[in-house]
């Protein structure tokens, strides 16, 4: 269930996007007619084969590189389109990669409020007294004097969404943010990022190869296909938000993985047999 407060932010609109690239005279397709529509609010789990093309149309979405045609409206603006098919970057979308981008010689909290103060959006104190109020809903209160070598790599993944959301960004882009962690870390990282949703509920488009992550996190699943990247599947979690691990032993649970788990296995047989093809030519 999507959050019940009016959300004037977040409504991220991607209407057939097709993407192609040139290497050396060669076309290839990353993307290819691609829409998907995310609600304020939403937050809607990426899935499918590895190099379908999910991460080119994140980047679509920031604004890394263009698209070769089809739209991308947030909020109503459009960002991309024919004759504009690069959007501009800003700080209405804000991007966590895979690999951690905190400076080591700045503290904690000295790295949350370094975009905002550099970019004098607000006061030294008003960032601060920010930068504050967003870690106790994350919980690093105790830590905004350590340095980011003096952390565990989940504590710095939740730094740097802190650090993200500290534009009040419209939508939160995340790249497979908690790939490199263990198990168990990942699993706190997942209910601390929907208790921080539950408090301030950003659009999130988050990309993962974890399908278990994908039904505890999501409110969506949208299921790409095997390169060029298009929805094949969009499945509604229909669990209340936020969740907690009990879910996990639930049959409803069990159910959505296994849909979601049965759709991605089609996709990864034709990436793999596509591969094997190339490989013979």
């Amino acid at each position: 269930m999507l959050p019940s407060l009016a959300l004037a932010l977040g409504h991220l609109q991607i209407e057939d996007a097709v993407k192609i690239y040139e290497t050396r005279g060669v076309e290839t397709m990353a993307v290819d007619h691609c829409s998907i529509d995310i609600a304020p609010g939403e937050i809607c789990m990426i899935v499918g084969p590895s190099g379908c093309g999910k991460t080119t149309l994140l980047n679509a979405v920031a604004g890394f590189h263009d698209l070769t045609s089809g739209t991308i409206r947030l909020d109503g603006k459009v960002l991309a389109t024919s004759g504009q098919p690069s959007a501009a970057p800003g700080p209405d979308r804000v991007v966590v990669f895979q690999n951690g981008a905190l400076f080591p010689w700045k503290t904690v909290l000295q790295n949350i409020v370094f975009g905002p103060f550099a970019q004098k959006n607000m006061s030294r104190r008003e960032a601060i007294d920010k930068a504050r109020a967003l870690m106790a809903d994350a919980g690093l209160t105790d830590i905004e004097n350590a340095y980011p070598g003096h952390i565990s790599s989940g504590m710095s993944r939740r730094v740097e969404i802190v650090r993200a959301m500290m534009n009040d960004p419209a939508v939160l882009l995340l790249d497979e943010p908690y790939r490199a962690l263990d198990s168990l870390t990942r699993a706190m990282m997942h209910e601390a990022l929907l208790e921080m949703h539950a408090r301030r509920p950003v659009t999130i488009l988050f990309i993962t190869h974890d399908l278990e992550e994908a039904v505890f996190l999501g409110h969506r699943i949208v299921v790409m296909s095997a390169r060029p990247c298009r929805p094949t599947l969009q499945l509604r979690i229909d669990m209340p938000h936020p969740r907690n691990y009990a879910v996990t032993t639930s049959d409803a649970y069990r159910n959505y993985v296994k849909a979601t788990l049965d759709a991605v296995q089609i996709e990864a047989r034709k990436s793999f047999a596509a591969n094997e093809t190339e490989g013979q030519g």
